[in-house]
């Protein structure tokens, strides 16, 4: 595969291809079915307006957050999309059996055959309690030690290709590439792309070696960025899967009709963080919330170091600032992330950065769902 397979379709006048990436906040007033109704919106939006890939993260026991099944949420964005990519971004390998996500993500290619990317992470996506509960072991570190070790399984089983004389020799994920099956036999014919996700090096380091894309978490580790970047492409060895590096960032970004609307609703998600950082997970509160809280001083250093690294303000604004980190970061894709309160101003964020953009406006046909 090469770099340029990756990128796909046009993107307009953006320097690279634009993405989005969906937490499926839940906002105050508002339920886990409203926020899920917004994500079948925004993937539709995004399919419409020319946006390459559309990827959920796992995140566990928190209340703001309704991205807890990645498989769940995409084969529903499935039912309701025929062209955008779609994908996990990610799935936390240490909180599952590799079998498990094999045949997740193998169902999940046969229902959108070609559109699917299966990115995965090491982190638990939640605290230490909820990460044992989710894995049924005090030994909190014990997956991420393994990290490599449960990626070659993972990979064997997505490939069907266990050597003989392995003890998983004879157990296939289905649906999934099964060799010598009979007519009717369940398969799917293609395998989802595997790609490595991360805020420090490690990931970074292991996806150069395995030759593999690369996503980094530019939104929660800005400071990490370029050295990660750097260390994937130093590291980078071509293999059957990509000729080159191919690196995506994560990025925190809002566009508004109104720049001091805009910097409300980043105050209210950055209140959100400084209450998920101190324990105290809950809904993304409103603006008007955010603006009769009292921060204290450590707080208000946390925040005003938080939404340094949002992109936020007029459209202008962010196109701006949004070329300039490519620029620095050579970055191959820029996934975009909205955190407002308000559903219909993080679908206006992404309709006003594909406009800025000259993204292509992709019609509907009669088989389009």
């Amino acid at each position: 595969m090469t770099a340029d397979e990756i990128r796909g379709r046009t993107h307009g006048t953006a320097p690279v291809p634009l993405s989005v990436l969906d937490l499926v906040t839940v906002g105050a007033g508002r339920t886990a079915t409203d926020a899920l109704r917004t994500s079948v919106a925004l993937a539709r939006q995004a399919e419409d307006r020319g946006y390459h890939r559309y990827w959920v993260a796992e995140h566990h026991s928190m209340p703001g957050v309704a991205s807890s099944s990645p498989a769940v949420i995409l084969a529903h964005l499935a039912a309701h999309t025929t062209r955008v990519r779609l994908g996990s971004g990610g799935v936390m390998l240490p909180n599952h059996a590799p079998l498990v996500i094999a045949e997740q993500f193998g169902t999940l290619e046969a229902m959108a055959p070609g559109r699917v990317d299966l990115g995965l992470g090491r982190a638990p996506g939640t605290d230490g309690a909820t990460a044992a509960a989710l894995r049924r072991s005090a030994r909190l570190h014990e997956g991420a030690d393994d990290f490599p070790e449960q990626l070659a399984e993972l990979t064997r089983f997505l490939d069907d290709d266990f050597p003989d004389g392995h003890p998983y020799r004879r157990v296939h994920a289905v649906p999934g590439p099964i060799q010598g099956t009979s007519p009717g036999g369940v398969q799917s014919p293609h395998r989802p792309p595997i790609w490595l996700l991360g805020s420090s090096g490690f990931s970074a380091r292991l996806a150069g070696e395995l030759g593999l894309p690369f996503a980094f978490a530019h939104h929660f580790s800005a400071r990490n960025t370029i050295p990660a970047l750097d260390l994937y492409r130093e590291t980078f060895r071509p293999s059957a899967v990509l000729d080159a590096p191919y690196a995506l960032i994560g990025v925190s970004a809002l566009a508004a009709d109104e720049e001091k609307e805009a910097r409300r609703q980043v105050r209210a998600a950055a209140l959100n963080m400084v209450r998920l950082r101190t324990g105290r997970p809950g809904l993304v509160p409103t603006p008007e919330e955010a603006e009769a809280y009292r921060f204290s001083a450590v707080e208000q250093d946390f925040i005003d170091s938080w939404n340094a690294d949002v992109i936020h303000g007029s459209v202008d604004e962010v196109r701006t600032r949004l070329d300039d980190l490519h620029k620095r970061t050579g970055a191959d894709e820029l996934m975009l992330t909205t955190h407002a309160h308000s559903p219909d101003l993080r679908l206006r964020s992404y309709e006003l950065i594909a406009d800025a953009y000259d993204l292509p406006r992709i019609p509907r046909t009669d088989g389009d769902r």
